[in-house]
């Protein structure tokens, strides 16, 4: 899941980021409308976290410009303004939920979660290949009969692989899907992850690597 998180408060928006990739999502930032608008424009995400009060584009001309997308995220309003008004406002401007500040963190994670999943081209809730079964929900994850034990990100790339199956990832898409903005292009963390998964799933092998190409569920 990628989430992008509009937030004017540096320090409020990297403890919300922080909070979120501990959740194994992907997270990118923007401090104001206009950063909001073009990273909207340069990545596909599922859910944008909205600060109402925005210097460059207000959130609320954001929130309307975001809704009118073909294939759009969907909106969770995250402000200050708590009163019945303001949420009501809010929810008419296009967003799909409205939290108010000061908030509580799991409600924030379910809340995202919840509206991942109501997007129209929302994923089955169990995905099914080669003998593997994940549950995004659950988070769980099932080879023939064996219950997985996967780190966060682990579980994320098996995910990425299954749902895009019997298609190639390279490795720079898996970035992308599964780390966020500040992975370095360089890195072989994703190689490092993919070993690790494969050992987890054990034999026989099920993930296959075509140098130049990438990895996919065989």
């Amino acid at each position: 899941m990628r989430v992008l998180v509009v937030e004017d408060d540096p320090d409020l928006a990297e403890v919300i980021a922080e909070g979120l990739r501990d959740q194994g999502m992907a997270v990118d930032l923007a401090h104001d409308g206009l950063t909001a608008a073009a990273a909207l424009d340069l990545t596909a995400h599922d859910v944008v976290v909205l600060d109402r009060d925005l210097p460059g584009v207000h959130g609320d001309t954001l929130c309307q410009m975001t809704s009118e997308r073909v294939k759009r995220p969907m909106v969770l309003m995250l402000t200050a303004a708590s009163a019945p008004g303001d949420r009501v406002s809010g929810l008419a401007l296009g967003a799909d939920d409205y939290l108010a500040k000061p908030f509580h963190f799991p409600e924030l994670i379910l809340r995202i979660r919840a509206l991942a999943r109501r997007k129209p081209d929302v994923r089955p809730r169990t995905l099914r290949v080669a003998g593997i079964e994940l549950d995004p929900i659950r988070r769980i994850v099932v080879r023939d009969g064996r219950q997985l034990n996967l780190s966060v990100k682990e579980f994320a790339v098996l995910e990425a692989l299954l749902l895009a199956s019997p298609g190639f990832l390279s490795t720079e898409t898996l970035l992308e899907q599964v780390w966020d903005e500040n992975a370095d292009p360089f890195t072989n963390t994703v190689t490092v992850t993919i070993g690790r998964l494969r050992r987890k799933l054990g034999s026989p092998p099920v993930i296959a690597t075509t140098p130049g190409i990438g990895y996919r569920i065989t």
